[in-house]
């Protein structure tokens, strides 16, 4: 199995909100056609909630929601037998005191940071190794 030793990210330019609904409604029709047209959006259903990752500028009314977050996306694609990805980056991260939300696509992995902490984790993430472009 290979095993992660550095890699490439970019900093998506939007800002991100992570909005909780409850488990049995629909996605909102305006969030999927704002999906369409945006850089990143993630859905994610569970038996005790309905997450969602979009453009802050999309959050329903009625949601719950936290604003604010910065994304950056690891350049894939990604084997899916890489080890160790996820857990390098959440330690040096943590390391720094800065809290994520990780989120996985079939290519890829993001992690989104408050935007008042970009900076810092951009610096954390360089100084362990990693290229990371944009800010």
């Amino acid at each position: 199995m290979p095993r992660f030793t550095s890699c490439s990210l970019r900093v998506l330019e939007r800002t991100f909100a992570v909005v909780r609904l409850d488990a049995r409604v629909e996605v909102p029709a305006d969030l999927l056609e704002a999906s369409a047209a945006g850089e990143f959006f993630a859905c994610v259903r569970t038996p005790d909630e309905l997450s969602i990752v979009c453009d802050e500028a999309s959050v329903p009314a009625d949601a719950r929601v936290e604003r604010g977050f910065a994304c950056l996306g690891v350049v894939g694609p990604l084997a899916f037998e890489l080890v160790g990805l996820l857990a390098e980056l959440t330690r040096v991260l943590a390391d720094e005191g800065i809290a994520l939300f990780a989120i996985s696509s079939f290519d890829t992995d993001y992690v989104l940071v408050r935007r008042v902490e970009l900076a810092r984790a951009v610096r954390a993430l360089r100084a362990a190794g990693h290229r990371v472009d944009g800010e």
